[in-house]
């Protein structure tokens, strides 16, 4: 239903988008003027003869108004005593990792030892204080399987590479404190919310690693999240011009005259006043129609599917927690409350980004391996080696995680990078966070 009979026209399209049929067909679902909301008056004559209808109607509105009420993460048991497995993984990877001398840990006989036994101890203390260390091996778990299988997992992304724990299980391969990473960007007792690690898993096996999780922790306690996909401006023009059966050629040019600006979208409305060729349309015979419903359609939800990257892990059949949906081109379940409301139902989200550099790295080690039968462990590259940086400094960067956009190749080449920390400050500086 909609609230004005004005809006008839524009509802009748929305069913023929949704459909994926155009106006001008006959035999599909039609809406009419006299769909629109009415006053309570206006139903209260019409169903005069039967008056517990209105009652009935009320009833049905109470029973189904709900809202999830906010709890506490929950998350399944790992193990009996989750502390002191964490404190004993992390105490016994440190050893490991400062053994095995990684090119941007610290050397075997480095006098940082100390600062790193007092920072695996303040962590350890935050972290167990804030009843997070399930949550973290959990995440050690499901990567060191994936690491296991040879899976290519990124190093780590985000504030969770400033966890020395996180580096000490296996969940990132960056070493914080060779790198002056803070652990308070990604967990501070001043600021309780849930730890968020962004895990890239490469983009072909990913659907493994979600496999794995689904028979480590149960098919019904495992599912993916909803969003709902929503009409931007481009996209309304396009869905109505065709249920109205333009040519997609003039379609087109007119949706090009919308500012694309994925950064911050632009609305019809605010295109239409900034350029005066879209403003003329809306008063054009042919176009007026197309302008006048897009406009009344844009922001609302188009379709439902699934989020990119996240899932959630209960220690329950999710289906006692949140409502479920079944998307059709996958068998994992999928909450129908969107990421804002899966978190205040009480399941934690855990991130399986799918990254296609990862996989493309997985090829070119292959390919090496193939052609000179010599095995590449990205994880022990050196970080000076030159012909990197004269690489970097052509330019030639199409491919190269974060450095590939045309900006970024230009500034490379004024650059002239020769150090790790050079790429460092480069991302930094062009891509700037909080």
């Amino acid at each position: 239903m909609f609230e004005d009979p004005s809006d008839s026209l524009a509802h009748d399209a929305l069913l023929c988008v949704a459909a994926g049929v155009t106006l001008a067909e006959e035999n599909r679902q039609h809406s009419r003027p006299d769909y629109a909301l009415q006053s309570p008056e206006h139903y209260a004559q019409r169903f005069a003869d039967i008056p517990e209808a209105i009652h009935n109607t009320h009833i049905f509105a109470e029973r189904t108004a709900f809202m999830p009420i906010k709890r506490d993460p929950m998350l399944p048991a790992f193990a009996e005593d989750e502390a002191e497995l964490l404190r004993k993984k992390a105490i016994k990877g440190l050893k490991s990792r400062i053994e095995n001398n990684s090119p941007n840990a610290a050397t075997p006989h480095s006098p940082l030892t100390t600062p790193y036994q007092d920072r695996l101890t303040y962590e350890l203390d935050v972290i167990i204080s804030m009843g997070f260390a399930g949550y973290f091996l959990i995440v050690s778990d499901f990567i060191t399987w994936a690491k296991e299988q040879g899976i290519p997992v990124g190093p780590g992304r985000g504030s969770g590479a400033g966890s020395l724990v996180a580096w000490c299980i296996n969940i990132t391969d960056l070493d914080p404190l060779r790198w002056n990473l803070l652990f308070e960007r990604f967990l501070n007792p001043e600021r309780v919310s849930m730890p968020d690690f962004d895990i890239d898993f490469c983009q072909d096996r990913r659907d493994e690693v979600l496999r794995y999780v689904q028979q480590r922790y149960g098919y019904d306690r495992v599912a993916q999240i909803i969003t709902f996909g929503t009409l931007q401006a481009r996209a309304a023009l396009r869905d109505v011009g065709r249920v109205l059966g333009m040519p997609y050629g003039q379609v087109d040019r007119i949706c090009k005259m919308v500012p694309n600006n994925p950064a911050h979208p632009v609305t019809l409305a605010e295109a239409i006043k900034s350029e005066p060729a879209l403003k003329a349309l809306k008063n054009d015979e042919e176009t007026k129609d197309l302008m006048t419903i897009a406009l009344k359609l844009e922001g609302l939800y188009r379709h439902a599917s699934t989020h990119a990257a996240g899932v959630v892990i209960g220690d329950q059949p999710l289906q006692e927690v949140v409502p479920l949906y079944r998307d059709p081109r996958s068998d994992m379940p999928v909450t129908q409350y969107s990421m804002k409301y899966v978190e205040q139902a009480g399941l934690v989200k855990f991130d399986f980004l799918g990254l296609k550099t990862l996989s493309i790295l997985r090829l070119g080690c292959e390919m090496i391996a193939n052609e000179t039968g010599e095995s590449v462990n990205l994880s022990t590259l050196p970080l000076d080696d030159p012909k990197t940086y004269e690489l970097l400094a052509s330019g030639q960067t199409m491919g190269v995680f974060q450095l590939e956009s045309a900006g970024m190749r230009e500034v490379l080449k004024t650059m002239e990078a020769d150090r790790f920390e050079d790429i460092i400050a480069l991302v930094s500086l062009y891509r700037p966070g909080p």
